[in-house]
């Protein structure tokens, strides 16, 4: 007699006697965290690297000391390693990292059985900004040091990412001031419904709301505040283009610090402007800056200034594209003893490049330069650094969105970025 198992995949006869899965049965499991990675495994090498950095600063601003009562801190350590670990492999939600963190190996052996939870590593991520732009800087002075990275060609480009807001959140000054005169009727009388009402559970949700609704007035005002900047941006660009009128201009309610910029598809999406250097011959990031401008061409200077506040010199060569090629950032860094290999574009009169009465002795010096071979030569470098690094940031380690809002978080993930390649490449380097 032959009988069907339930859910008709094949048949077994009764007579045959196998061991049967059952899976609601419960089990006891002796787990060994170190047995788990392989001695190689990357994880080891990133929590190395994490301890070997100075991490005072973290350490100054906790509460919990000696015998005083209160609940232990997470060690530091243990949030800055999981998300240098969780950057190099793409994830960029602290949801998701919650998760990796009780399935995966790697994040589970970080953490080392201490206990994380998404709102611990998403507040950890983008309140340290200052200290992840230190913790930047420490690393440049390592490597420094050791000669591995020597400044002699840097190369700078930008890449516009997506900001979390919608186009439909783009709204004019009238609609602005009328969000806003809305939101505080919704704050007043949240407030009068908090009083009045006598259920805890309600009053936690009256809280609750009330919360939210006081996160979306401040947003608004805000957007307010970022009005004239964009009202100011928008007059330049008409005096440049020599327009008769511009659109009006407009700030997003969900992320007042966000703007419509041109992407690489030819679309127009709420975005940032990412400014990165990279130091040719080491690849390893020396500058990183956010900027609310979708045009590269005043973000040069600002650029070397951050360079040389973070590694005490300028380098020696500066690489960038056409959209940075402004006469008097040229003029600037030739000052400064810094030689630009950007082309040189053709005037649309057609006139040739070589030196006029106008051209000031850094701006001469500069054509002459991109005229020489060996001028065209060390300019070609620049796209097999800084783009293959943007390219590698975007693809790779989850530099494709920002889900995060307003400047100071958004510079806070791109410095955690920056930081987490610098770590891998330093990895690479010390280990040769």
């Amino acid at each position: 007699m032959v009988r069907t198992n339930k859910g008709g995949m094949g048949t077994k006869p009764e007579d045959v006697r196998v061991l049967e899965p059952n899976r609601k049965q419960l089990e006891w499991r002796s787990v060994d965290l170190e047995g788990t990675l392989a001695a190689d495994h990357e994880v080891r090498a990133i929590w190395e690297m994490v301890c070997r950095l100075d991490l005072r600063a973290f350490y100054e601003e906790m509460k919990a000391r000696g015998s005083s009562p209160g609940r232990s801190a997470t060690d530091p350590r243990v949030l800055l390693a999981l998300w240098i670990y969780a950057t190099s492999k793409g994830v960029g939600s602290a949801r998701q990292l919650e998760r990796l963190c009780d399935s995966d190996d790697g994040y589970r052996w970080i953490r080392g059985g201490v206990p994380v939870n998404y709102h611990t590593l998403s507040d950890f991520r983008v309140a340290h900004g200052e200290k992840l732009d230190a913790l930047m800087t420490q690393l440049l002075a390592v490597l420094k040091h050791q000669n591995l990275v020597q400044l002699k060609r840097v190369a700078q480009d930008g890449m516009r990412v997506r900001a979390s807001a919608g186009a439909a959140s783009f709204r004019g000054k009238a609609s602005l001031e009328q969000c806003r005169e809305q939101a505080k009727q919704q704050v007043e009388a949240l407030r009068a419904q908090l009083d009045e009402e006598p259920v805890e559970q309600a009053q936690r949700q009256r809280a609750a709301m009330l919360r939210a609704a006081k996160e979306r007035e401040q947003a608004l005002e805000r957007a307010l505040k970022e009005l004239p900047l964009v009202e100011a941006a928008k007059e330049r660009s008409r005096v440049r283009s020599a327009k008769k009128k511009v659109s009006e201009p407009r700030v997003s309610t969900t992320d007042p610090d966000a703007r419509v910029m041109k992407m690489p598809n030819g679309g127009f999406n709420p975005a940032y402007n990412v400014q990165l250097a990279t130091d040719v011959d080491s690849r390893i990031i020396v500058g990183v800056d956010v900027s609310k401008v979708g045009s590269d061409m005043a973000l040069m200077t600002p650029m070397l200034d951050e360079i040389e506040q973070r590694t005490g010199k300028l380098p020696d060569a500066h690489l960038v594209d056409g959209g940075f090629a402004a006469l008097d950032a040229i003029d600037n860094a030739h000052e400064r003893g810094v030689k630009v290999y950007a082309p040189v574009l053709k005037p649309a009169n057609g006139c040739d490049r070589k030196r006029t009465r106008k051209d000031s002795a850094g701006v001469a010096a500069w054509r002459a330069r991109m005229d020489s071979d060996e001028g065209k030569k060390t300019y070609r470098l620049r796209a097999a650094t800084a783009e293959t690094v943007n390219a590698d940031l975007k693809h790779w380690r989850g530099l494709d969105r920002f889900r995060v809002r307003g400047h100071s978080k958004v510079r806070a993930v791109a410095l955690l970025v920056a930081l987490t390649y610098n770590i891998r490449q330093a990895i690479k380097m010390l280990a040769a």
